[in-house]
């Protein structure tokens, strides 16, 4: 049965229906929902987390419970099936699905069934309506973000505080700080890490499309929800849904709060029920960073504003102040039945595509794995995870992101030096990994003998931008307030050997300058650092850029780069400025370890060739500021090599050394 439920949509299934095991039954899912294609034109998905969804239902094994309801976050774009969240809105639908399919017989007017979620270990009822004995989807009750009105459908949440972490607040803390933000960590149906809105140097006002485009933040939100995810007892996150993240800020009233919700790397278009319920709880309790006014124990009706409109939540709080716990939440919701039949699956779900149907009768044998060198939510991450989608239906095999950041790169590129040189190992380097950290110092690999390169991905032009209050309205304005006042300006890095880095130096070289510096770990950080102030320049790519530029948070100066942008014509470049030597393009490549035999890097070369021909891959690039350029394996090497041996001379004329013993001399 496919069903609207809240503001999710997906298939409802018996659990009858499904095949015996996990493993079949999560292929089962991954074919129904088309999980493999972004567009999951092949199922019944939407393209969409909010429409990648499934609710499995069977008689309940609980006692006093009446069904267990197991939700699924399927993959949009990969194989992949996540059952540790669970889902409201997709709850909203249990009930009269159960009642329609015999688990549950109705009673004439209403009927309250009382579920147990499996992904959690907690209790909800819900009320629907069902006059005659028959449930019915019509009705007067409206909720945001759905057209028309339907039935009302309550849910009752009963036990849901520390259902899945074991405690409410499962650091310990109503309060912790990471990498100096304050969040809290929150497990009130849904696992939760919230973060104030104007902490990270936005309204929490803004649509999701304004979010979403704002890659640095982002890249900074997923930072936060790795470690928090940690703290909670959760493990490494970075391939699960949870905890989400949280972006609040205040409502109109004492009663109200407003909530962007993340799933968790993109804005969700209007809210999840069961983050609702946290961002609620959250937001009764005292001590969090939602906290609002002092409530007296007893029921209250807080709202939950969010993108589409608003969720009301009924809060009931136990005991006062510190003491204060939530003993239940309800709120409405309501559900349609769209379509119930047959779900017909193509063969290739049980059965992978072999290798062979690639080109290769012996390559990929298995799960490939895609090393990316930077945290999840950034640039890097999302090209790699547009080629990720595309490969892996190409060659048959899933195609898994895996994020290893740290030592500006370092890390990741050491792991893949030392992989298995069979191609189910591969990385996804750029100028940073594989040009500018190696000329900076001695590492553990060389960017060229320890790699075979397999092709270019793409470029992205790099700019100077400036705060807009606090920085200089031009470059020439920059430069002679700077000779003034040398470092009265200072610039934010991404990391030494990182391009930011680079060109800011490049640019006190060949300006006579000098600039404190700010370093951070990834662009992320050190673009929200300009955007709020304290830095007043940055280098970064036009991809990290361009959410904050149009946003009015930061203001470009410069291109540093030989040509002006088609996107920003009337942006000079530096070189325009008397500054030709400060030309840095961030370029992308994929690589795979020393020694991988030639014919599966052609073949991965024509695989990456044939994504980057792709119309849908070439608008989403350029959307993001970056550029395909598809080609043979030839042009990568060559371009490692140029690079290498140009910043390396960089690094010598400069005499620029790794921050620890840097002292840099101008000549």
């Amino acid at each position: 049965m496919l069903m609207r439920a809240g503001t999710s949509r997906g298939p409802f299934f018996l659990r009858e229906w499904l095949p015996d095991g996990d493993e079949a039954r999560d292929q089962a899912l991954i074919g129904a929902i088309g999980a493999s294609d972004p567009l999951q034109l092949d199922g019944v998905g939407g393209g969409s987390t909010l429409n990648s969804k499934v609710a499995i239902v069977s008689r309940s094994s609980h006692p006093g419970c009446d069904i267990d309801y197991l939700f699924a976050q399927v993959g949009v774009g990969h194989r992949s099936v996540d059952t540790r969240p669970n889902c409201g809105n997709m709850l909203s639908g249990v009930a009269p699905f159960a009642i329609e399919q015999g688990l549950v017989p109705a009673a004439d007017g209403t009927t309250s069934v009382r579920v147990y979620n499996v992904n959690t270990g907690s209790r909800i009822d819900i009320t629907v309506l069902t006059p005659g004995g028959r449930v019915t989807y019509e009705g007067d009750a409206r909720i945001d973000g759905v057209a028309g009105t339907a039935a009302p459908i309550l849910l009752n949440f009963l036990d849901a505080w520390g259902s899945v972490t074991g405690k409410v607040f499962p650091t310990g803390e109503r309060i912790d700080t990471i990498d100096g933000v304050q969040v809290t960590c929150i497990d009130a149906a849904m696992p939760l890490m919230i973060v104030r809105a104007a902490d990270l140097g936005v309204t929490g006002g803004e649509k999701p499309a304004a979010l979403d485009a704002n890659i640095a933040l982002l890249e900074r939100l997923e930072s936060l929800r790795l470690e928090a995810g940690r703290r909670m007892g959760l493990g490494d996150v970075s391939n699960s849904v949870i905890p989400k993240p949280v972006l609040i800020s205040v409502g109109p009233s004492n009663d109200s709060i407003s909530s962007r919700y993340f799933t968790p790397h993109k804005c969700h278009a209007s809210h999840a029920v069961t983050g609702a319920i946290g961002v609620a709880s959250a937001f009764a309790l005292p001590g969090t960073v939602a906290s609002g006014v002092a409530r007296e124990p007893g029921a209250h009706k807080l709202v939950v504003l969010h993108p589409a409109g608003q969720i009301d939540v009924e809060v009931e709080l136990k005991g006062r102040a510190g003491a204060a716990t939530v003993e239940r939440a309800a709120l409405v919701r309501t559900a349609r039945k769209i379509m119930q039949g047959e779900l017909h699956l193509p063969d290739y779900v049980f059965s992978p595509p072999q290798a062979g149907d690639a080109g290769s009768s012996t390559f990929p044998r298995r799960t490939m794995t895609l090393i990316v060198p930077t945290r999840a939510g950034g640039g890097n991450d999302t090209m790699a995870r547009i080629i990720a989608a595309k490969l892996g239906p190409l060659l048959g095999q899933d195609v898994v992101v895996d994020n290893r950041a740290g030592a500006n790169g370092a890390i990741a590129s050491e792991y893949v030096a030392r992989a298995a040189p069979d191609g189910h190992t591969l990385m996804f380097g750029y100028l940073g990994t594989h040009a500018m950290n190696p000329a900076l110092q001695t590492l553990g690999y060389d960017p060229v003998s320890d790699f075979e390169p397999v092709g270019l991905v793409g470029s992205s032009p790099t700019l100077m931008v400036t705060h807009p209050g606090k920085g200089a309205p031009d470059v020439h304005t920059l430069i002679a307030r700077l000779k003034a006042a040398p470092r009265c300006f200072s610039y934010a890095s991404a990391g030494d050997g990182t391009p930011p880095h680079f060109a800011a130096e490049l640019f006190q070289l060949s300006s006579g300058t000098s600039m404190a510096g700010a370093t951070f770990e990834g662009a992320a950080p050190a673009i929200a650092d300009t955007a709020s102030g304290r830095s007043q320049i940055m280098f970064p790519s036009l991809f990290t850029a361009s959410p904050f530029i149009r946003a009015g948070q930061l203001r470009a100066l410069a291109v540093a780069g030989p040509k002006r942008l088609d996107d920003l014509p009337a942006l000079p470049t530096l070189a325009e400025l008397g500054f030709p030597a400060v030309d840095v393009v961030q370029w992308y490549g994929l690589f795979a370890p020393a020694g991988t035999p030639a014919a599966v890097l052609d073949l991965l070369n024509r695989a990456l060739n044939e994504i980057l021909a792709d119309p849908q891959v070439v608008d989403r690039f350029e959307s993001h500021g970056a550029h395909p350029e598809p080609g043979g394996r030839d042009a990568l090497a060559q371009r490692v090599k140029a690079d290498l041996a140009r910043w390396r001379e960089v690094v010598a004329r400069a005499k620029l050394a790794p921050k620890e013993s840097r002292s840099l001399v101008l000549d």
